[in-house]
């Protein structure tokens, strides 16, 4: 449609084309935006389950500790400092309270938080 140079004789808003694509354009972006910040917003629990393993049962826990303590000893007979940290560190663990602090954990989650506690005072 052309654009009536002085006046609209009907009145009415007369878009041009690229401003029409430009609108589309916005929607589609808009829409876009809408779509992530609901996946953003969606409460998905962070849980990831790795296998179907079963949960540990508080007498797993305690072989399982043991075996970790065992393995790290191992790894780090060389170095004293190490050593006495391990030691320190498992003195103070308490099953119970970390089984609290980790409900339905499996050998394969016990491994990953056992990690990442010991890890500060390996490296």
């Amino acid at each position: 449609m052309f654009n009536y140079v002085n006046g609209n004789p009907f009145g009415q808003k007369i878009e041009s084309a690229v401003s029409t694509g430009q609108g589309q354009q916005q929607k589609k972006q808009q829409q876009e935006d809408d779509d992530e910040k609901r996946y953003l917003e969606d409460d998905d629990q962070d849980e990831v389950t790795i296998s179907q393993l079963p949960e540990l049962s508080e007498d797993d826990v305690n072989y399982l500790v043991n075996e970790y303590k065992t393995k790290l000893k191992n790894e780090h007979e060389d170095n004293e400092k190490v050593l006495q940290k391990i030691d320190k560190f498992f003195g103070k663990f308490d099953v119970k309270r970390f089984m609290k602090q980790n409900p339905h954990m499996t050998a394969s989650d016990f491994n990953m938080i056992m990690f990442n506690e010991t890890s500060r005072f390996i490296n």
